[in-house]
């Protein structure tokens, strides 16, 4: 596994004839991609780059925002500091958040977790997805309902209160600056979002690849890794910590309570997971064929943007079936 250097833009190559790819193929993917308001693609064999595609103005250089994608860095985050021993995503959250953190009664407030911010199963009203105290109402117990929201970024604050420092310094000491990547953390309309370029997206997605190793250093243990990207609780099987997965017998998705039967991505490999942001930001990992897959841009379907999974990915592993096959 080949990994490029934390000081430096070099980066090494390989091409899709020397992989025994289409390569007929290769334009009406590329084709598809402009079409659908992308900005930036990448492929990653092995950690080297097989393709990198910028439209519409963007380059290698331009700084984009991944959304929803950027909960798995918070998730990756927090695991970090639980292996250094600075918190246990199975404490109670109050513990760090202290008290009276949301407007439900005590007692039900003091049955969240961080694991339960994790994976959406907080029981948090989900409909208010600016997260103040008045917001965070009471629906369901914690564990018993999954629900797509924003609560998440609460986790933020429990690893300041832990490590004793902001976030994001905490953040770019422990996982960014170990990985190279460049970006920064901006405030949203509702949230704080990552924004980086398209490589940096790359980099992290070359490390879940690696189960959290980078070159010779277990960044994160490999244990909560494979938590992150197996099903964390029964309502949703296709949500781990804050990483979406295929390969499940049914999902749900954002603001429904719906259950759907069958993969997240039907078309895609089974074992892929997948970093998923609203206007279709997108990291998919699938470690059966050592590859990483960056999308960033505006939304596929500007009509029918998503939070998450849209009718996007499954038309976008349509054209990449036709490359790699």
């Amino acid at each position: 596994m080949y990994f490029p250097s934390n000081t430096s833009n070099n980066w090494e190559t390989t091409s899709p004839a020397s992989l025994g790819w289409n390569e007929a193929a290769v334009k009406p993917l590329k084709d598809f991609l402009e079409e659908k308001n992308s900005k930036s693609f990448m492929i990653l064999v092995n950690g080297r780059i097989v393709m990198e595609e910028y439209f519409n103005r963007h380059t290698s250089k331009t700084s984009w925002a991944w959304n929803s994608a950027g909960k798995t860095l918070v998730a990756a985050t927090t695991g970090i500091a639980q292996q250094e021993g600075l918190l246990n995503i199975n404490d109670i959250a109050s513990k760090y958040l202290g008290t009276g953190w949301t407007v439900e009664p005590l007692e039900k407030e003091n049955l969240i977790t961080s694991r339960h911010l994790l994976t959406m199963t907080s029981g948090l009203d989900d409909e208010k997805q600016l997260v103040t105290k008045a917001n965070l109402t009471y629906v369901a117990d914690a564990g018993k309902r999954w629900a797509y929201g924003n609560v998440f970024q609460k986790l933020m604050d429990v690893i300041a209160t832990a490590s004793k420092q902001n976030f994001e310094t905490y953040f770019k000491n422990k996982l960014s600056d170990k990985i190279g990547m460049d970006g920064s953390w901006n405030m949203g309309l509702i949230f704080k979002i990552y924004h980086s370029d398209t490589r940096s997206m790359a980099r992290f997605g070359l490390l879940a690849l690696n189960e959290g190793k980078w070159k010779d250093e277990q960044i994160l243990n490999e244990t909560y890794w494979k938590e992150s990207t197996s099903s964390s609780q029964s309502l949703n099987p296709s949500y781990g910590y804050l990483w979406w997965l295929n390969g499940k017998s049914n999902f749900m998705v954002p603001s429904s309570q719906t259950v759907y039967p069958g993969m997240l991505i039907p078309n895609a490999p089974s074992d892929l997971y997948a970093a998923m942001g609203a206007e279709d930001q997108r990291i998919y990992v699938i470690p059966s064929k050592n590859m990483v897959v960056v999308r960033m841009g505006d939304a596929a379907d500007k009509a029918n943007p998503s939070f998450a999974v849209s009718g996007f990915d499954r038309s976008l592993w349509e054209k990449i079936n036709a490359v790699i096959k």
